[in-house]
């Protein structure tokens, strides 16, 4: 298994192919490619890709791993998540051990992120025209949101399994440490899932995640091969993506309620929040901004009386690339992802942005760099017109994408050392 550095150059980490899972003989009789001339070079860039193990992922177990069950409440669940600093947890529907030793889909069956269940409560609240005036949290001890759902028993003791009729859930898809990159990588673009959770050997439980992130991190390792660079090259105006003649907005001198409502109902993950004068790019509101609901009372109960802007200049302590900050790939891939309290990302009033003219490989090292979920494009006059998602950029990876020759470099490059392989000719062979 491959080794953390704490540096962000995959190519000078050991060990990625070694130990008991992939077996260099195993490699040997995969991708001769050149005994085979009726398959291309992206072929053999598949079957090697289908070669190397997610346990090559650094900082996979680095992030804590929570349940929720389906007859948990939404009160409990939220409350859990809160205190253990985790975006999301794995839906369990516990069933008699005995039927389900082997069975690897039977413990969960669903995923669900603390954003969602707040956002889905204060939906169901204003639907229902339920006061959010909620008990003092000076005399519970507790946050106003969680004071509020307790004295709001027909949202909050809502059971986590009812979530599922809303469609608020999200797909489990339970993926193994000797499961592939490329496997991972078709998960992540046929689905609309943000993590695939990893299992333990037995299947019964979650020991981890891969992110997306973690994903657009080791494409771009492959930064100098030929065909990672057809593709990545490109200016954004030459690909289609889901969101790029819409996006989400919400005016800066509107409400925080408002601007919640949006974001509940654009299912992105986040929304652009415009200036009304000029229409330009002021900030954003991010599923993951959703936690200082629990941590400013004064901000849950005047969320209709708040502006976006002031609230997107709240934050204080998260200074903008802050060289200080040390961003290992450790924690660029897992646990720094997947905190709900996460310092590594922008401020609410910095979002990352791209233009059209700008290329992928230049939109990915955005997101890479800065963790977020997606980059906001704009025109000349930073006027939002399209978003670009994490997925939107895998999309482009995905098979049959992969089509150009392969020229051996950076992480590929040395990954192949490690097996006794080498790229000749644009073709992967083996010394043994």
């Amino acid at each position: 298994m491959m080794q953390e550095t704490g540096k962000a150059d995959l190519r000078q980490l050991e060990g990625v192919m070694r130990g008991d899972v992939v077996e260099r003989k195993e490699m040997a009789t995969a991708v001769h490619v050149r005994n085979n001339p009726g398959k291309d070079s992206a072929t053999a860039l598949q079957l090697f890709l289908d070669r190397i193990p997610i346990s090559s992922i650094p900082g996979i177990k680095n992030s804590s791993v929570v349940e929720v069950k389906t007859g948990d409440n939404v009160k409990d669940a939220i409350e859990l998540l809160y205190t253990k600093n985790v975006f999301g947890a794995p839906i369990a529907h516990v069933l008699d051990p005995d039927t389900t030793v082997g069975r690897f889909f039977d413990r969960y069956i669903g995923f669900i992120d603390f954003a969602t269940m707040v956002l889905w409560s204060l939906e169901i609240s204003e639907q229902a025209g339920v006061p959010t005036d909620g008990g003092a949290s000076e005399e519970t001890g507790k946050s106003s949101v969680m004071s509020w759902l307790e004295q709001n028993p027909d949202i909050g003791h809502t059971k986590v399994g009812e979530l599922a009729k809303s469609f608020l859930w999200n797909p489990f898809f339970p993926i193994r440490l000797e499961d592939t990159l490329f496997h991972v990588l078709l998960l992540l673009a046929k689905h609309r899932v943000q993590v695939l959770p990893a299992m333990e050997q037995s299947g019964l439980r979650a020991i981890g995640f891969v992110t997306q992130n973690a994903v657009i991190q080791l494409l771009l390792q492959s930064d100098g091969l030929a065909w990672f660079d057809s593709i990545a090259e490109k200016s954004l105006s030459e690909f289609w993506f889901e969101n790029e003649e819409k996006v989400s907005c919400v005016y800066g001198d509107e409400s925080i309620a408002r601007a919640l409502h949006i974001l509940f109902k654009s299912q992105i993950g986040a929304i652009a929040v415009i200036d009304r004068q000029t229409q330009r790019l002021v900030g954003s509101v991010r599923s993951s901004d959703v936690y200082l609901l629990m941590e400013n009372d004064n901000l849950f109960h005047n969320r209709k009386v708040v502006t976006v802007e002031e609230f997107i200049h709240m934050e204080t302590s998260n200074p903008d690339s802050d060289p200080t900050i040390e961003r290992e790939i450790g924690a660029h891939l897992s646990a720094g992802v997947l905190h709900l309290r996460n310092t590594f990302l922008p401020r609410m009033d910095s979002p990352v942005i791209n233009k059209k003219s700008d290329t992928l490989k230049q939109a990915m090292k955005n997101v890479a760099e800065t963790i977020s979920n997606c980059s906001f494009l704009v025109d000349e006059l930073q006027r939002p017109v399209g978003v670009l998602t994490l997925r939107d950029i895998i999309l482009q990876f995905a098979p049959p994408s992969v089509d150009s020759n392969i020229h051996g470099a950076g992480f590929f490059e040395s990954a192949l050392e490690q097996t006794g392989c080498q790229v000749k000719d644009g073709t992967i062979v083996c010394d043994h």
